[in-house]
């Protein structure tokens, strides 16, 4: 992979990165790095904000724009919505309703195989982070002080999503439906309401803490 794409992936994984930052998780220069920055930002893919630092000059931090989406499985995004628009016409609200259900139990029975045998939260969080990274949702568990998150830094269905939201309210019955009776699943950013991600809070049901993962 070409320096230029690790950092553009590491934009969109863990969002508004410094020069100096990228340099150390690149192994290269503070100087190398704003030049990989300077051709990214002439081609549109990244944009820079100042932010007042409390000693000395302010700091700058690179993120993505939308054109960086190109760098990123996209599932046919033209198709999915064209598909979506035959459904409608030929079967109607109900006959899309009746194919997002069939999508999410297929999903459930595929994500339920992959957790026999995981028995705690983090072990089955982990699992569902991998699985829906494989299919491009670049997914990773973070722990906090009384609950778990699950984040999504990409949507590859994104443009299916924002035709039909059914489709994200599907993902969150699936989600609450693999985690129950253990925690609850609340999605508290969303990428089609203009978050850089998804970011879903899992908050265990019982006394007990997050336990730390291994």
């Amino acid at each position: 992979m070409k320096t230029s794409e690790k950092i553009i992936h590491l934009l969109k994984a863990q969002g508004p990165l410094t020069a100096k930052f990228l340099a150390g998780e690149l192994s290269l220069t503070t100087m190398g790095v704003r030049q990989h920055m300077q051709g990214l930002e002439d081609d549109g893919y990244v944009i820079f904000e100042d932010k007042k630092a409390a000693r000395g000059r302010p700091t700058r931090f690179w993120s993505l724009t939308s054109k960086s989406n190109s760098h990123f499985s996209d599932r046919h995004e033209e198709l999915s919505v064209q598909l979506i628009d035959s459904v409608i016409t030929v079967f109607g609200d109900t006959g899309l309703e009746k194919l997002i259900k069939h999508r999410e139990q297929t999903s459930l029975i595929f994500y339920q195989q992959s957790m026999l045998g995981k028995t705690s939260l983090i072990d089955k969080l982990n699992t569902l982070a991998d699985l829906r990274s494989r299919e491009g949702y670049m997914a990773t568990v973070v722990e906090d002080d009384s609950c778990f998150w699950l984040m999504e830094n990409h949507c590859p269905i994104c443009a299916a999503a924002s035709k039909c939201l059914n489709f994200c309210r599907s993902e969150l019955n699936l989600f609450q439906t693999i985690l129950s009776p253990e925690a609850s699943v609340s999605r508290e950013e969303h990428i089609i309401e203009g978050a850089r991600r998804c970011a879903y809070r899992v908050t265990p049901l019982s006394a007990a803490q997050p336990s730390a993962q291994s």
